[in-house]
């Protein structure tokens, strides 16, 4: 019978919530300098957005159009992540030691504000030459880089899934709002000063969706980036599986990592007939 403890144990929501601490805690890192990176990284994302977002406005006045790249987006999602883990993280870190009793806000927030943090995470977390375009293009995969292999985050439910490819659809729609709003699809963000009268010469980053073009594989875009994004989320959650794997065996040949903190996440990955958890 499919009980509610069932779809719970589905969501990745354990009974109860994250019992191992894997969200707060790194394999490499004590709780205190794991706080101080997430929160470190937190405010830095924050810093390039403000600076990116006044920049374009006021230099080069397309402050109107900067919500309209993915990458923006996406670096928006990956700060509040690192906010939200960074501030679960500090708070643990000042939890006094004295084992069960310790725990985190996350652990006694209702289970749909648990399940949005998964999603969260699963959206920051699984990725996708000026100073802010190395920071907004290339550090969120370094960032991203960071939390699968230097934390005990574990791998994704697979109920997240579904739940980032229609957040990942809804953006796709962004960009025909912007043409119908603008009247074209995005150019590139260029960072470097441009001349208004010279912004049509930049290349539309986002012309691949414009049904209206002769012989528009629009279909095959959309797929495309469909089964990229799936191949990406496998292979992600298949690096944290053999990280947890090998912390979990280095930990035990040392004595140190507990062997119930593998069996727990098992539990959740496989969940009992009988809706146990």
């Amino acid at each position: 019978m499919f009980s509610r403890n069932t779809f719970y144990s589905y969501t990745g929501l354990s009974t109860p919530f994250d019992p191992t601490h894997r969200h707060i805690t790194s394999p490499l890192l004590s709780t205190q300098a794991l706080a101080g990176v997430r929160l470190l990284l937190a405010f830095y994302t924050l810093f390039t957005l403000l600076f990116t977002l006044i920049w374009t406005s006021v230099r080069e006045h397309g402050g109107s159009g900067w919500f309209s790249y993915f990458t923006h987006l996406s670096y928006i999602g990956l700060c509040a992540y690192f906010f939200a883990a960074g501030t679960h993280t500090f708070v643990f870190s000042r939890e006094p030691l004295d084992g069960s009793s310790r725990s985190y806000l996350l652990e006694r927030w209702p289970r749909a504000l648990q399940f949005l943090h998964l999603v969260l995470e699963a959206s920051s977390v699984y990725p996708h030459i000026a100073w802010t375009n190395i920071s907004v293009h290339i550090l969120n995969l370094v960032f991203a880089v960071f939390e699968i292999l230097f934390t005990n985050i574990p791998p994704a439910p697979w109920l997240t899934l579904p739940c980032c490819i229609i957040i990942l659809g809804c953006y796709l729609g962004v960009a025909y709002i912007t043409h119908a709003t603008q009247g074209f699809y995005r150019t590139f963000p260029f960072t470097f000063p441009l001349p208004r009268p010279h912004h049509s010469l930049r290349p539309a980053a986002y012309a691949f969706l414009d049904p209206a073009k002769p012989r528009s594989p629009l279909p095959a875009w959309i797929l495309g980036i469909l089964a990229a994004y799936m191949v990406v989320f496998l292979i992600v959650r298949g690096i944290m599986i053999f990280r947890i794997r090998v912390v979990s065996w280095a930990g035990a040949r040392a004595g140190v990592v507990p062997s119930e903190a593998m069996e727990d996440w098992e539990t959740v990955e496989r969940p009992s007939k009988e809706g146990r958890v």
